[in-house]
């Protein structure tokens, strides 16, 4: 991994329909995530929080969709500033925000990666595959819908930018899926999006289908996002997020897959979404996400050398 960290918030609650998650950078900020990487050896430079510009009113046919504008404008910021990041050479840790972000952060970094001759590749950690267009979604959160944008699905046009660069449906994996709607459901199996949810991971564990993944990514000398909603989590451990589905990931399950992508050196970029300080209890969640983001750069209880 890259030795500088650049972290930038995206308080972002326009995807969603209960209030909190516009503290969530600060919370993450709050339970020491710079002074934790810094420990770790890593230069990290604080970008602050962006905002996004007004755009114009924008209405959409499906009349349960809420702030499209105010989404639509958090998009075009947020694939902006991924886009220049990633062109500068800096590993952008986004922190959020609801996950209606990542319909800017990973156009941008997919634009980027396409600039450079490279794939790019996803792993999606969350309950839910926000594979929703404007019209499926019947909440009308928006948060369910950015994988379906930057996959390049149908459905948005007209409303959302163009996209330059979409992913590639068989370089992205979902784990920990648990809440899928069935116009969710039939769209993935479509696409062919490599799917794991809590029951294939209770049969066959994390380790198989991460290795899996990585060597692909590797194999394609990829670059690698990883898109981690707190929802993924337990709700027993990570009472924090507004989408609370029971049978998340365990904590050890959480910090393995982490400590592997570690390993792999592989990750590129990462999108922390979903922690609404307002639900937390002490500020455990946030603790906890700083903690498993330390795994995630390299902190170890112990170190583990191959021996023969």
């Amino acid at each position: 991994m890259k030795n500088t960290v650049v972290l930038i918030g995206a308080p972002v609650q326009t995807g969603t329909n209960i209030q909190g998650c516009v503290m969530g950078p600060d919370a993450l900020r709050t339970a020491g995530l710079q002074g934790s990487l810094e420990a770790l050896g890593y230069s990290v430079i604080d970008r602050g929080n962006v905002l996004p510009e007004p755009g114009p009113n924008r209405v959409h046919s499906n009349s349960a969709v809420h702030h499209l504008s105010d989404t639509i404008s958090w998009t075009e910021k947020l694939h902006a500033v991924a886009l220049e990041e990633m062109r500068e050479g800096s590993l952008p840790l986004f922190l959020g925000g609801d996950h209606s972000m990542a319909a800017g952060t990973v156009s941008g970094i997919a634009q980027a990666a396409e600039e450079a001759g490279e794939e790019q590749f996803v792993l999606w950690l969350d309950a839910h595959p926000d594979f929703h267009n404007l019209s499926t979604t019947s909440s009308g959160n928006l948060h369910g819908t950015p994988a379906a944008y930057f996959c390049g699905l149908s459905g948005f046009e007209g409303y959302y930018p163009k996209l330059n660069t979409a992913i590639k449906p068989e370089n992205i994996c979902m784990m920990g899926l648990r809440s899928v709607d069935n116009p969710e459901r039939s769209a993935l199996q479509k696409a062919g999006i490599e799917t794991y949810d809590m029951r294939r991971i209770d049969e066959n564990g994390v380790v198989k289908p991460v290795t899996e993944f990585l060597s692909r990514v590797k194999k394609a000398n990829g670059r690698l996002h990883v898109s981690f909603d707190v929802d993924f989590l337990d709700p027993d451990i990570a009472p924090a997020v507004g989408t609370t589905v029971p049978g998340g990931a365990t904590f050890r399950e959480a910090h393995l897959i982490m400590e592997m992508l570690c390993d792999s050196q592989l990750v590129t970029s990462v999108d922390l979404v979903e922690l609404n300080p307002f639900l937390d209890v002490r500020g455990r969640t946030a603790t906890l996400m700083t903690d498993l983001v330390s795994s995630l750069f390299g902190k170890q209880v112990l170190d583990h050398p191959n021996r023969a």
